[in-house]
């Protein structure tokens, strides 16, 4: 099968020719009909997350059909429609997976870092860490909702339930998290790359009330903000931002140095979190949400072959929404 495999970070990532691979146990084989490319893809060719395997194929928001299934699968039919996630597995038994925090594994596997993922024709998973999907609807729209969606929505749910809500970079997650906030009743404050008028008119377009650069005080205080933005250097600009009580949630699994600032700025009951990949329930929350939530995603296709350059434009904040790779294509 052809797929885009990393063998060292900070290398482009070589398009090969490699075995399909086989369903061992517990798994399945699936066929990637449309794989979004992630930020965290980005912190993993870039070298930025550490002992990935290597080599790797990257990729975690792949929606395909089962075309395969390992002995002792359960619950899961040839030619069904799945979604397979950044989290690829976990022990099942540790304090974290015992207490409903199965994100914070250690001893979890993930996709497209220390597993093979979705830059690929076909990609094995385990059964259990795939979420079914309804047979209608478009799998290049869908892929997006893998990581940007899920991670978005487990953000969200950690901002609380404040009625004004600060995004710290209006991208792929962003996009998605707005349309379920203003959905929700909230007034969403989006805050872009300074002078950035085409990233502050996507914000507009997909529920922002307000956008402004991040160098721009908000309208009004909020009362919570998400950082998507890998950026260190936005945290106290939203501690800043949040009224008494605020949380600012950092929704990025790598993000560069915060830098030391006034005491005064976290005083008053503000608090920063971050968080830390996803749990299956999360899931099952999400797709069931949006069922009642309709959300559009902005999505560009790419060729597999062109996954390069999906990343490089990524790298360069030149995309608005999230780039697809369809392996079928080209």
């Amino acid at each position: 099968m052809r797929a885009m495999v990393l063998q060292q970070p900070g290398q482009p990532l070589q398009l090969q020719q490699v075995p399909q691979p086989e369903p061992g146990p517990g798994e399945v084989l699936v066929q990637v009909t449309a794989c979004a490319v992630c930020r965290t893809d980005l912190h993993v060719v870039d070298g930025e997350l550490p002992r990935p395997k290597l080599p790797v194929i990257p990729g975690h928001e792949i929606v395909g059909r089962v075309a395969g299934l390992g002995p002792g699968v359960q619950g899961v039919v040839m030619g069904q429609r799945v979604g397979v996630p950044w989290l690829g597995w976990t022990c099942g038994q540790c304090d974290f997976c015992q207490t409903g925090r199965e994100n914070l594994c250690s001893s979890a596997q993930f996709t497209g870092y220390t597993r093979d993922g979705g830059y690929a024709e076909y990609v094995v998973a385990d059964a259990r860490y795939c979420f079914r999907l309804p047979d209608r609807g478009d799998d290049v729209a869908t892929a997006p909702l893998l990581c940007a969606g899920l991670i978005g929505y487990r953000s969200l749910v950690k901002a609380g339930p404040g009625r004004r809500l600060g995004l710290f970079g209006f991208g792929a997650a962003a996009h998605i998290v707005a349309q379920i906030a203003r959905a929700q009743g909230r007034i969403v404050y989006a805050f872009t790359r300074p002078g950035d008028q085409a990233a502050q008119q996507f914000a507009l377009r997909h529920g922002a009330h307000w956008a402004g650069g991040s160098d721009q005080p908000p309208p009004e205080p909020l009362d919570a903000a998400i950082i998507f933005a890998p950026v260190g250097e936005l945290v106290p600009v939203a501690l800043r931002a949040v009224s008494k009580g605020g949380m600012v949630v950092c929704a990025g699994i790598h993000m560069s140095d915060i830098p030391t600032f006034p005491y005064r700025h976290l005083w008053e009951e503000r608090t920063v979190c971050s968080v830390a990949n996803l749990t299956r329930r999360d899931g099952e929350e999400f797709f069931q949400l949006i069922e009642q939530v309709p959300v559009r995603t902005q999505t560009e296709r790419f060729r597999l072959e062109q996954a390069n350059e999906a990343l490089a434009r990524l790298r360069a904040g030149q995309l608005q929404g999230a780039a697809v790779l369809c392996p079928a294509q080209g």
